[in-house]
């Protein structure tokens, strides 16, 4: 092999192609691993029911809603070639940035995360959100309910790169703001969200009725 040829190889095996579009109910597979490992990885496992059949009914009724004014998840795919043409995505662009890396990254869940698509795209993260309103400022806003990239991929600025998506979407359709919530354990994740500009408000508390105590409302 000519020394052009392997700097060539070696280049490619240090790059990856990152596209963020639009999911839809092949993806289901795929979100459901995806959010059964966040789970995991917030000890919250107990917490976790979701089955493939309840996101696929939930995630993308029929008929289906607009993207951004209803349940929105965006999926981050990877690929060691540049990526054709997605020409079923009309109401999102897909966002395509070429990742440099400091070397190949050895991923054990390739196979298990391949792409529905094929062309050797495997699935590294995702992020669900959904449309909130704020009476202060009388404009609809992104919640973030959950946002995640797999182990193998994590600290290559993929995170960024899925948040950015969500906040320019919101800036783009003139919203207020995006929120999100973070666990008061994770340095990393707050961390993460303040260097992207995020405000960390500490007075702020999560109040949530659950099914049970939902019902006993009623009951009242």
């Amino acid at each position: 092999m000519s020394s052009s040829a392997a700097a060539t190889q070696e280049e490619t095996a240090a790059s990856v192609w990152a596209r963020i579009r639009l999911a839809d109910r092949r993806d289901v597979p795929n979100i459901h691993r995806l959010i059964r490992q966040l789970a995991e990885f917030e000890l919250l496992t107990h917490l976790f029911s979701a089955t493939e059949a309840s996101l696929s009914d939930t995630l993308f009724p029929s008929p289906s809603l607009p993207p951004f004014l209803s349940f929105t998840v965006l999926v981050l795919g990877l690929s060691h070639s540049p990526f054709s043409e997605d020409g079923d995505a009309p109401l999102f662009a897909p966002i395509v940035r070429r990742i440099d890396l400091e070397s190949a990254v050895e991923d054990p869940e390739a196979v298990e995360f391949a792409s529905p698509r094929g062309e050797g795209i495997v699935v590294a993260g995702f992020v669900l959100c959904f449309p909130n309103y704020s009476g202060y400022l009388a404009k609809l806003g992104l919640y973030i309910e959950d946002i995640f990239v797999r182990a193998a991929w994590r600290r290559r600025g993929l995170g960024r790169m899925l948040l950015a998506a969500v906040a320019g979407q919101a800036a783009q359709m003139g919203m207020g703001r995006v929120d999100s919530c973070v666990l008061d354990w994770n340095v990393n994740a707050i961390k993460f969200y303040e260097d992207m500009g995020a405000e960390v408000v500490p007075m702020r508390r999560i109040c949530r009725l659950t099914m049970n105590k939902l019902a006993a409302l009623v009951d009242e």
